[in-house]
């Protein structure tokens, strides 16, 4: 792959992140300034992974057949105009659309992104799946920082609309580039891809994965809430994000090589496992200041891991399908994530922190049904194949 389309690829996938954690840490602003309760917030996360679903689910087969340029680019197209709606909407409603949109946006570009990285060089592939996390990562832990310094002083319009600034020229330079496409006449002819579920091993692949979205809807759900609640400095609240994504800038094109090295399939279940163990303290330490320490510990591990999931689908995917299989599995990821956080940003009205202690039991749930189901290729590892 040419270096210019991976630093492009990056630059959307950054700055895609970076409108997320703008949204994210002003969630206690949308409740405290217009008035939206905890339930509607959890729908506002929730809808943007809903709406990832069903795009994924029904666009990522288009990839596999000659449309990855166009999927990309009417993908970051729907995005910015997402963002715009955030950027502009003071009530539910809008916001809610706004999501929408933006959920919709990503979840149409990334399979096609992912094919892309992942043909394009397939030794490589984990180091360059890590570097496409690493820029989600850092997109995510800048939002933070760009609602801290504009939020207050031009109002919460700002750093949404900053987002959209960014994301013109980037759009602009997809549009110039040109991307290996597959010829009509090689495409594979489903026009869905769920009957990829009948391979095993990335059936199981997908339900593993499918706990880390459960915990990433309930933590985006209700974190700024609790910490809030818990009358914890803005600074640790958005601090604490920051140390929890941070690790991952660094590590995950480090973690890519490592899970292709010793096999996605146990990095998955070993990292998710510690994961679901930090939820548990998150759901029971008696103050957000230890959840600090905690945070960084689980940002390193996910940093290391994060990418198996997307390595093992690579790896047991039919390899003309690679972006349906992607799509499947970010779709189901998405589906999940965003359930958790509608069913997280209710039940913490009910049953405050402990809602973080019922995900991890959750997660495990799913870590075991996925290992069960790819028990006979969990030491797989290595690079991308043709089956």
């Amino acid at each position: 792959m040419r270096k210019r389309t991976l630093y492009v690829l990056q630059a959307a996938t950054f700055l895609g992140g970076m409108g997320y954690g703008v949204m994210f840490t002003v969630l206690d602003d949308f409740r405290d300034k217009y008035g939206i309760a905890e339930s509607q917030l959890g729908l506002i996360v929730g809808i943007g992974f809903l709406t990832g679903f069903v795009s994924q689910i029904f666009f990522a087969p288009l990839a596999d057949k000659g449309h990855a340029k166009k999927l990309v680019m009417t993908g970051i197209t729907i995005e910015i105009v997402g963002t715009v709606f955030m950027a502009f909407g003071h009530a539910f409603l809008p916001l809610l659309i706004g999501r929408l949109l933006a959920g919709f946006g990503v979840g149409i570009s990334e399979p096609a992104l992912r094919r892309i990285l992942i043909l394009s060089d397939p030794e490589r592939m984990g180091h360059n799946l890590g570097l496409i996390i690493s820029a989600s990562v850092a997109g995510f832990t800048a939002g933070p920082v760009v609602s801290a310094l504009t939020a207050d002083t031009l109002g919460i319009s700002a750093p949404f609309l900053i987002v959209v600034v960014l994301l013109l020229p980037v759009a602009y330079g997809l549009f110039r580039l040109q991307f290996h496409e597959v010829a009509a006449e090689d495409a594979p002819p489903q026009k869905l891809a769920f009957d990829l579920l009948r391979i095993k091993p990335l059936a199981g692949a997908i339900v593993i994965g499918l706990a880390l979205y459960a915990m990433i809807g309930t933590f985006d759900a209700i974190w700024s809430l609790m910490m809030s609640d818990m009358s914890a400095p803005t600074w640790v609240a958005n601090l604490g994000i920051s140390l929890f994504a941070l690790p991952m800038i660094f590590l995950a094109p480090r973690g890519g090589r490592m899970t292709q090295r010793i096999g996605p399939f146990k990095a998955s279940i070993i990292g998710l496992s510690i994961g679901a163990l930090c939820l548990v303290l998150y759901g029971t330490l008696w103050s957000p200041y230890p959840m600090l320490a905690i945070g960084i510990a689980h940002g390193i591990v996910d940093g290391l891991t994060i990418t198996g999931g997307s390595a093992a689908i690579a790896i047991v995917a039919p390899r003309e399908r690679l972006a349906s299989a992607q799509g499947l599995y970010g779709g189901l990821q998405t589906l999940t994530g965003g359930v958790a956080a509608v069913i997280a940003g209710a039940a913490y009205g009910s049953i405050g922190r402990t809602t973080y202690v019922c995900c991890a039991v959750l997660m495990l749930m799913f870590i075991a049904t996925g290992a069960w189901l790819a028990k006979d290729s969990l030491h797989m590892k290595g690079e991308v194949v043709a089956n």
